[in-house]
């Protein structure tokens, strides 16, 4: 899972990333940006798998059992 914080005093918003390193940058954005206010904004989880398929292996299963049914008619 990827991680991105979205500052809640400005349009500031980090790249995808770990969750360990959102909250540094997050600290770091307000220190320089907004000294004096407390943390805020939000944290977004990016819960796609990059890695993902999709439907691609569906459809393949699909192709392939027409496949044998038209091979089985003859």
């Amino acid at each position: 899972m990827a991680h991105r914080y979205r500052c809640g005093e400005c349009r500031f918003a980090t790249r995808w990333t770990t969750e360990s390193e959102v909250g540094d940058l997050a600290a770091a954005h307000y220190a320089e940006t907004h000294p004096g206010l407390a943390l805020g904004g939000v944290v977004e989880i990016n819960q796609k798998n990059p890695n993902s398929l999709g439907c691609l292996p569906i459809l393949g299963i699909a192709l392939l059992l027409l496949v044998i049914v038209a091979a089985c008619q003859r």
